[in-house]
């Protein structure tokens, strides 16, 4: 009975650290998705109004600069929590491989 609520306690926690990971990073792509749709606009409206057009405004790289090298940041925020799970580095890997180790080292205790 205790075994099972000190489970139930692991478990909700590790759920509990789970969303908050994902919240974070939910929160993170929202404020980059308005702030860089912002900033684009306001670079593509300056360089308009200094005389380029509008297809030269929208494909300068200033425009999406801030995109693309925040956009690296992102990818390694999704990385962390998303990526390395789905590359089975996660909890799921950490036990199987602490288990294997365990199970190589009971079988060359009894081979000696």
């Amino acid at each position: 009975m205790m075994q099972d609520d000190f489970t139930q306690g692991q478990n909700y926690i590790r759920a509990q650290k789970r969303v908050k990971e994902l919240k974070g990073f939910y929160i993170h792509l929202i404020v980059y998705i308005l702030v860089n749709l912002f900033l684009s606009g306001i670079i593509i409206y300056g360089l308009m109004q200094s005389g380029d057009t509008f297809k030269k405004a929208i494909t300068n790289f200033g425009t999406y600069s801030t995109a693309f090298f925040w956009g690296i940041g992102m990818f390694f925020h999704w990385l962390g929590v998303f990526g390395f799970k789905s590359l089975g580095l996660g909890k799921d890997w950490e036990d199987r491989k602490i288990q294997e180790l365990m199970d190589k080292d009971d079988k060359r205790k009894r081979l000696e």
